[in-house]
């Protein structure tokens, strides 16, 4: 039994399986890592995204989100490993995916369930009023976006250094690690907490960890039980596949 059948089996068998997805998911829409040899922070300046610098300089930072997350990572679409996921869902094998990823691409291939690690993209929130904008409603010809309902600045409603992590999205994913069977890694280094805690603790409440990678990361040798490596558009649809025995 090769390791995609292994992990074919154990999501058949399984009554709770979770998806964690990290950058890796997204490249093969062209959407870059930030950090590594081809990372957007080789390009950018990462205080662009620290809180404190956004609010001290609003228009220098939203230049640069502007360019990095609506110019260039807008254009991106969902690839075979997203809809794949979609699918897993759709046929009841796959309870929830918890991402790392604020590109909308689960949500645009059809997950319903999605924990939002570190927030979306495709929302804007009031730094005043805390109203919410689709990205659409809003336009970004002048910088900085201001709220139409206080005239305060708005800002993406993704993490930025120096916040804290959704509420509400950090308790489901908690949750969802903890009641987690099986939990499929895909494309992530495992380097970014406290987002890779979840796997730790899908592992130490019993879960099976598949992990789906284009080469080792920080959970393989310590957390997971089958290594599928390769691309995530490519081994996804072949273990959906397998699992639906089509």
């Amino acid at each position: 039994m090769n390791a995609i059948e292994q992990a074919a089996q154990a999501i058949r068998q399984s009554s709770y399986t979770v998806a964690f997805t990290g950058a890796g998911i997204s490249a093969e829409s062209g959407i870059p890592p930030f950090r590594g040899e081809k990372g957007i922070w080789n390009r950018y300046d990462p205080k662009v995204l620290e809180l404190s610098y956004f609010y001290a300089h609003p228009e220098v930072s939203w230049q640069a989100i502007r360019e990095i997350f609506y110019d260039f990572f807008g254009k991106a679409k969902p690839n075979a490993a997203h809809l794949a996921l979609a699918q897993l869902e759709a046929a009841g094998y796959l309870k929830s995916i918890i991402t790392q990823n604020i590109d909308n691409l689960h949500q645009e291939a059809g997950s319903s369930r999605i924990f939002e690690f570190h927030g979306n993209s495709h929302t804007l929130v009031c730094t005043r009023c805390h109203a919410h904008y689709r990205i659409g409603e809003i336009s970004l010809e002048v910088l900085p976006p201001l709220c139409t309902k206080c005239g305060a600045l708005l800002k993406p409603n993704f993490v930025f250094f120096e916040e804290g992590i959704p509420e509400q999205a950090y308790a489901g994913s908690v949750e969802a690690s903890e009641n987690a069977q099986v939990m499929v890694v895909v494309g992530t280094t495992g380097e970014v907490y406290p987002a890779a805690t979840m796997v730790s603790i899908a592992k130490q409440h019993g879960a099976k960890i598949i992990e789906i990678n284009l080469e080792s990361s920080a959970f393989t040798h310590r957390y997971t039980d089958i290594f599928i490596g390769g691309k995530a558009g490519e081994v996804l649809p072949q273990l959906v596949k397998e699992v639906m025995g089509t």
